[in-house]
């Protein structure tokens, strides 16, 4: 059996059980997945079909498998065993407690279906993985915060949020609807329209007091969360340059593009990086200070003027 041949059965086999995944998946996502034209995606389906499996397609829509078709459980490789450590560990620290309870449950699901070799592999592992997050991620009097977002984006219902901004002395309360959710910066954030102030905002849930589904309806067709985030914004954007020693720029850079990393020039030991920020008065500045000992501020006055007084907070509250 020649390698091209092993590839392919490989493939037709992850392509049957991406079908059994999923209600609809297109072919354009196949294609994708496994790097091939959509043309080779069309002919495997022919031989899954040609073999027995019963997959209904629909133009323009893509492929599924028809209900009540089972397959007994997949068979995992060592490797594939050993991820779901890593997967469960990120669940037990990265999501909130109600998420993290129902993974552990399929977790035990899944581990049941695993062969003797692959048992004991995660049992090795299992113990010697040790995941601690920088920032804390959810209010621990509010437990279920993602559980209750992952509600309201499936049922389209709307959310009734208790909220605290960073700006504000005391906290809010709303109803929003949630477009979807995102982790960046060691926090999650929920994007959604809000009802109080008839805009798209973001909110961190690390700040709810308290969230709940309502049961109202969206009032509106939101598209995707790709679709806001890679939204041109109308704010009035702030070049900003600064030096950093190349020792710590290495450090930042994962972090950079989300406030506003344009492009970097190796300077000596040094880097100069440049920036297109929205946000001179609490989002850069308190980014930069994490690293402010070993920076300097080229441009904005304004820039150097924000970090000396945040500054000046921080002494004055020592």
């Amino acid at each position: 059996m020649g390698i091209d041949t092993v590839k392919r059965f490989d493939r037709i086999v992850a392509i049957l059980i991406q079908l059994q995944s999923k209600r609809i998946v297109r072919a354009q996502e196949l294609a994708d997945r496994f790097e091939v034209s959509l043309r080779t995606i069309y002919r495997d389906i022919r031989t899954l079909e040609a073999s027995g499996v019963p997959i209904v397609s629909e133009a323009g829509v893509g492929y599924s498998i028809m209900d009540g078709y089972r397959l007994p459980p997949v068979m995992f490789t060592r490797e594939e065993a050993g991820s779901f450590v890593a997967a469960e560990k990120l669940m037990q620290k990265f999501t909130d407690a109600s998420l993290g309870a129902y993974h552990k449950s399929a977790m035990y699901k899944i581990k049941s279906v695993l062969r003797g070799k692959e048992k004991d592999w995660i049992a090795a592992l299992e113990s010697q993985v040790f995941i601690d997050p920088a920032q804390v991620l959810f209010n621990e009097k509010v437990p279920n915060a993602l559980e209750v977002l992952f509600e309201s984006i499936a049922e389209k219902k709307q959310v009734f949020l208790r909220y605290q901004s960073l700006q504000a002395d005391c906290p809010s309360e709303r109803y929003i609807e949630p477009v979807g959710l995102f982790h960046e910066n060691n926090f999650w954030y929920v994007l959604g329209f809000c009802h109080l102030r008839k805009d798209y905002r973001q909110f961190r849930t690390d700040r709810m007091l308290a969230i709940q589904c309502s049961g109202k309806p969206f009032e509106l067709i939101h598209g995707t969360i790709d679709e806001h985030r890679n939204k041109k914004t109308d704010r009035q954007k702030t070049k900003i340059r600064i030096l950093v020693d190349r020792t710590v720029a290495r450090y930042i850079k994962s972090g950079s593009k989300s406030y506003g990393f344009v492009s970097e020039k190796v300077k000596n030991d040094q880097i100069e990086m440049t920036f297109m920020s929205s946000d001179v008065v609490h989002g850069f500045p308190r980014w930069y200070m994490m690293f402010g000992d070993h920076a300097k501020i080229l441009e904005p006055e304004s820039l150097k003027v924000r970090v000396k007084e945040l500054l000046k907070r921080t002494e004055d509250g020592l």
